[in-house]
């Protein structure tokens, strides 16, 4: 009998994708199959996320309640950003675990599965060119990561220290692997990196130098190939180049992920992230001018050390100008090993509370006119997922989530939808052709 993987992904687009690749590389080289039910499991994973502070308390939890119900011979294996910045720190707090591996190690998960107490999270490791075996959690559409690591040094952000320096990944494995996603069904694929359009700035060995916008054209030349999505990029790189092949190229979603993090300028600094407010301003006004119908999505910090009302205005006015999609949003927690953990200017808690209750409300009013304005249009609407209502859902072009009544026939399958009911988050249609 083969042996039972359970895998609980915490976190980013990155982490699904490091999930498949251990689940991968633990069904070729372990004879592992997944299951969803942990009690009847021999490898119990968390892949786990830092950049908030939440998720890291949520994984000694999950660690205890794992503990209670595995089986006696089972093991348990922590995996991603909090492996890499807690490392022996977790088996002392939790004696239980077997091994540790960071997110700049994913290779080596079958290694440390045979070494008890393996502590393996060195940031500094090349997986760039290391030929995972294949899995993905969707036959409908395929996440292929284009680099590893992070090369900014946002004050907040604990990523560069837990994933390692920017590496690109070689252009023609990142093709290759998006001939094999299409020639096994899927029609769209994501492409992942911590800022993607940074692509290119440093390889591991001697490699053609392209840069994002490139791939993007021969990602696009793929035949077979409907859809490419990709995040997240970096504002500070989004260039007239950019944006333009973004807008004239049919088979680029017209979704664009734009990390603001703050609407001033002088947090903006605080913060190192290279652009103002009015460089951001300028990116999404002409992303609009360019494509009328482009969605926008961010993320936002409040109560970053030293934000003041006006600085807080600033990003208010941000959003009412821009308008955004979606906005994920989160009140600010320091995150060890960052520059921000020693800032003494610290915004009073229940401040910081009161206006990411003002920002979300301001967001719900946006999402309010927004969704309105969709009632009676038609969309291009590609199925993916079969919910356990009677519906399908899928997302348009532009990122719009869309249920239909429907069947497991729809999925994979792209069709012409009319909405017929709006809400904030998800709209409801039928298939029109």
């Amino acid at each position: 009998m083969s042996k039972k993987l359970f895998i609980e992904t915490l976190g980013c687009a990155m982490n699904v994708r490091d999930s498949e690749h251990m689940i991968a590389e633990l069904n070729a080289h372990g004879g592992y199959e997944l299951t969803d039910d942990a009690t009847q499991a021999d490898l119990i994973l968390i892949n786990t996320c830092s950049v908030r502070e939440r998720p890291v308390h949520k994984l000694f939890s999950e660690l205890g309640t794992f503990n209670k119900l595995k089986k006696f011979d089972a093991k348990i294996g922590v995996c991603g950003c909090t492996a890499s910045h807690l490392g022996k720190e977790i088996i002392k707090r939790a004696p239980y675990v077997n091994f540790v591996l960071g997110a700049r190690n994913v290779s080596k998960i079958t290694d440390v599965l045979h070494r008890d107490k393996a502590v393996e999270i060195d940031i500094d490791y090349d997986e760039s060119q290391f030929a995972f075996k294949d899995f993905r959690s969707s036959p409908y559409k395929a996440y292929i990561n284009i680099s590893i690591g992070c090369d900014k040094q946002c004050t907040f952000c604990i990523v560069p220290k837990t994933r390692g320096d920017e590496i690109s990944i070689p252009t023609d494995l990142i093709i290759s692997e998006v001939r094999k996603a299409v020639e096994n069904g899927a029609k769209e694929v994501f492409l992942l990196g911590q800022n993607v359009n940074n692509y290119g700035r440093r390889f591991s060995g001697v490699h053609e130098k392209i840069n994002f916008t490139e791939l993007l054209r021969r990602v696009s030349e793929v035949e077979g190939l409907e859809r490419i999505r990709f995040t997240s990029p970096h504002p500070l790189h989004m260039d007239d180049e950019f944006i333009e092949e973004f807008a004239r190229n049919p088979k680029i979603c017209k979704s664009m992920h734009m990390p603001l993090q703050s609407g001033s300028t002088e947090i903006l600094k605080a913060m190192k992230r290279g652009y103002t407010k009015e460089w951001f301003l300028n990116r999404a006004r002409k992303l609009r001018e360019m494509v009328p119908d482009v969605s926008i999505s961010t993320d936002i910090i409040v109560a970053f050390p030293g934000e003041s009302e006006e600085d807080f205005e600033d990003t208010l006015d941000v959003m009412r100008q821009v308008k955004f999609e979606q906005v994920f949003s989160f009140k600010y927690s320091p995150r060890p090993m960052t520059e921000a953990e020693q800032f003494t200017n610290m915004v009073d808690s229940e401040v910081g509370s009161e206006r990411l209750s003002s920002l979300q409300a301001l967001q719900d009013t946006i999402l309010d006119e927004l969704s309105s304005t969709l009632l009676g249009r038609e969309f291009d609407v590609y199925f993916e997922e079969l919910r356990s209502d009677g519906y399908v859902a899928g997302r348009s072009g532009n990122n719009v989530l869309i249920k239909v009544k429907g069947s497991e026939e729809h999925l994979g399958q792209t069709a012409r939808v009319k909405i017929t009911e709006t809400t904030r988050l998800v709209q409801y249609g039928e298939i029109v052709a």
